[in-house]
């Protein structure tokens, strides 16, 4: 049996002269949640519809519990993969009921199967009680956990989420995207979510896959791709970063807020990565910083800080610790701070 759910090879995908899908590969293990996060026109959502088959490939293959079901002058239609699929407007019927729209595809099941399968779902979903009730009836969370328990029911292979949340306002996505997780996670299914939103997909994802104008960046654990970005756009799209100019020589990289140790052989000249926490702050006169802007975030205030060499770079200090735009400051490596060094010319990191 193979070891994946999902299996994509080389997968490419064109349109006229747009190259929408540039050879990526991705392995999704049972059970595991992928999430494919990139900015708008980078691929993703090309990417599930490929895997549903709602698209033929133009290279590569797809292989679903090792049964290839695109590739080589294959294609089995997206009714035959055992895919479901959540869409970003729900898309219930507004004249059925709950009930109804839950059993939608399992009409070819005995009575009793699709009965059984009707109270799994809504009871996993916490919709037992609302059978009889219709989309409008419903809150928007409530119309999300129907779209999902819609898609469930069948058991499918593979469960497939296009931006299922964008819809919903900021409070109401962060609650259900966290009662979806706990839904899916219970039903040990097999998910690819695709979001444009870092923070999401750092909570969703078990395994985060970026995307960039068709390629994979990086695939690797929420903090793996976010701690250790194999290059400087998967760095600036998942948090906010920074690049302090390096020079490194005999073991070491001089930058302008200090001198850092590399275990490594380096190029002469690097780029070094910071995120905001990575900084520390301290009120001083003959400090080399210049405070540029300060926005506060309730618990911490962000600081824009400007250093001799032009170069900007941001620090997130404690509430209380307040500077204000003008102010000179001392600007250090935080204690725990590990340097993610990256090739001047090609932006990738070093290894």
């Amino acid at each position: 049996m193979t070891a994946f759910a999902v299996q994509c090879t080389n997968l490419t995908r064109r349109y006229g002269d747009v190259l929408a899908i540039d050879s990526i590969d991705l392995a999704v293990r049972p059970g595991e949640m992928l999430s494919i996060v990139g900015p708008s026109g980078s691929g993703k959502t090309t990417a599930i519809r490929l895997i549903a088959g709602f698209e033929p490939v133009d290279a590569g293959e797809i292989a679903l519990q090792g049964t290839v079901v695109s590739g080589n002058k294959v294609h089995i239609a997206p009714e035959r993969r055992r895919v479901g699929m959540v869409f970003q407007e729900h898309a219930l019927f507004p004249h059925k009921n709950v009930a109804e729209n839950v059993s939608f595809g399992l009409h070819k099941l005995p009575k009793d199967e699709q009965v059984r399968r009707l109270r799994k779902v809504l009871d996993l979903v916490r919709l037992t009680g609302l059978e009889r009730r219709y989309p409008h009836e419903l809150s928007g969370g409530q119309q999300q956990r129907v779209a999902l328990a819609r898609a469930l029911a069948p058991e499918p292979t593979v469960l497939l989420l296009d931006e299922p949340f964008s819809n919903l306002d900021a409070d109401m996505r962060s609650r259900i995207r966290a009662e979806v997780r706990d839904i899916l996670k219970e039903s040990a299914a097999t998910v690819v979510f695709v979001t444009h939103d870092q923070e999401e997909a750092l909570f969703m994802g078990d395994t985060i896959a970026i995307m960039n104008e068709g390629k994979i960046e990086q695939t690797g654990t929420p903090e793996e791709v976010f701690h250790e970005p194999a290059t400087k756009f998967a760095a600036n799209f998942l948090g906010i970063a920074d690049f302090l100019s390096g020079n490194y020589a005999e073991g070491n990289v001089k930058t302008e807020l200090g001198v850092l140790a590399a275990t490594d052989s380096l190029s002469e000249t690097v780029d070094v990565m910071t995120r905001p926490d990575d900084l520390d702050l301290t009120g001083s006169a003959d400090g080399v910083g210049t405070v540029v802007s300060r926005t506060f975030q309730g618990m911490s205030n962000l600081y824009d800080v400007r250093l001799p060499s032009g170069t900007l770079v941001r620090a997130q200090r404690p509430h209380h610790e307040r500077y204000e735009p003008g102010d000179r400051v001392s600007v250090s490596f935080g204690t725990h701070y590990v340097p993610r060094y990256f090739v001047r010319n090609d932006g990738k990191a070093t290894e």
